[in-house]
Parts: structure tokens; sequence; C-alpha cells
């Protein structure tokens, strides 16, 4: 009860937060402090929004943009998670090996492959999901290794002499231990993904959040580039509500979560 009460005191704060910053935003253009050419009113950028949501367009947008992020950040989990398992726990000898290379290949930002990415994959949306697929990769795949990797070796070790098979110890043991790490790497991973979508949609896109602030931002339509970006800020943060929220139910060991 104590931690509920905590959690929706932040939450009230950030709120309240938001709502005093899109306040200041508004009265900033009406007392002329702002040049509103650059930085249109809020009440001119909800109002754009609101056509964009009669006519159903901003709905197509954010699904193009959800099955491309998520397609994206799908296929690094999907690779990541094994991956981190394997090298954090059955081969720490090849992580180490290895961990120098990884290191090198994260460090690549994802937008100076853009062009590899175009050649190997083509313009379409292949070419979209890797570039997605690259910046979730690697702090999945980084805090999945970490994770197993703090697992105490006596857990291991009791639940062996306790006589568990692999199956047993890697369920009941690697994976609740390793558990806050992962949900870390996912939701930065997530936030890797938003990253990179406007990047990504800027390559031959017709549709999507992306597309829908290069386009805008090509045919000087300035309030619906802020209508872009008031969109994408508002999935990401209903998306890492969602995972916080998924986070709080799947892992009940938590220390706190039943305060």
């Amino acid at each position: 009860m104590i931690l509920w009460l905590k959690n929706a005191n932040k939450t009230l704060i950030s709120f309240y937060a938001i709502m005093a910053f899109f306040i200041f935003w508004e009265a900033a253009a009406d007392m002329n402090w702002i040049d509103t050419q650059f930085v249109p009113a809020l009440s001119t950028v909800l109002t754009d929004l609101g056509r964009l949501v009669v006519n159903g367009q901003i709905f197509i947008h954010i699904a193009t943009s959800l099955q491309r992020t998520f397609l994206g950040f799908g296929l690094a989990a999907v690779i990541a998670l094994p991956l981190g398992f394997i090298l954090g726990g059955w081969a720490p000898k090849v992580a180490k090996f290895l961990n120098p290379l990884f290191n090198s290949l994260s460090q690549i930002n994802a937008f100076t492959l853009f062009p590899l990415f175009l050649i190997l994959l083509g313009i379409g949306e292949k070419s979209k999901i890797g570039v997605i697929f690259w910046a979730a990769l690697w702090p999945i795949l980084f805090t999945t290794i970490a994770g197993v990797q703090q697992v105490d070796p006596l857990l291991i070790k009791a639940a062996r002499a306790m006589g568990a098979n692999g199956i047993k110890i890697f369920l009941q043991v690697i994976l609740p231990g390793a558990a806050s790490k992962l949900a870390a790497g996912i939701k930065t991973g997530m936030t890797m993904a938003f990253m990179m979508l406007i990047g990504a949609e800027a390559m031959g896109s017709e549709a999507g959040l992306g597309w829908l602030i290069q386009n805008s931002k090509k045919n000087s339509n300035i309030p619906r580039v802020y209508v872009g970006l008031i969109t994408i800020a508002l999935v990401g943060l209903i998306v890492s509500y969602l995972l916080d929220w998924l986070e709080d139910n799947i892992i009940t060991w938590r220390e706190g979560v039943k305060s």
C-alpha cells in the first residue's frame, strides 16, 4: 500500500510537470515570447492533431510505426535473449572472448549503418526493421549476459544438490535471479527502438510517425512536425508504462513489490 501511494505521488508530480510545461508553451506563444513560425502554439498543434484524428490518418501512422518497432525489437529480443543466456550461463569464457567485439559493434550508431542496410536489405521494410533491430539488440544482449552472471553460483549448486535438472535450474534459479536485469534491458531496447524510428522511416517510407515528421518538414508544415513528435512521445510513454506494469506483475518476488 505504501509503495502504491509513493508511485501514485510520483505519477501525479510527473502529470503536473507535464501540464505546467504545456501551459507555459501556450502562454509563451500567446505573449510572443517565442517565434510561432518555428514553435507554433500548443492549441495550433492540437487543432492539427484533431484533424488527423478525425480523418483517421494518425492511427494509420501509429499502427505502421508500431508494427516496424515491434518487429525490429521482437527480432532483437528473439536473438539476444537466448544468446545472452548461453554466453552468460553456459559459455562465460566465450562471452569474455567476444566481449571486445560486441562492445565495438555496439558503439556503431545505427544511423551510420543506413547505407549498409539499404544495400543489403533494399529500400523496403526490411532495411527499416534492420536498423531498429540493430539499435535494440545490444542493450538486451548485454543486460541478459550481466543478469545471468550475477546469479549466485551457490544457489545453482544447491539446486543441483537437491536433484534439480537443467530446465528446473534455469526456470527456478537463473531466470528469477536475472529477471530484473532482463526487464531493464528490454525497456532500454524498446527505448532505443523508438529512438531509431524517425530515422528508419525516413528511408523511403509512405506512412509512419517518422515519415509524418519528415514529410511535414519538407512541406514546411511546422505544426504537423510537432504533431508527430508529440504522438511519438505519447505512444512511447504508453509503451513504457505497459512494460513497467508487466514487470511489476510478472516479477512478483522483487523486494518491496508487495509492500
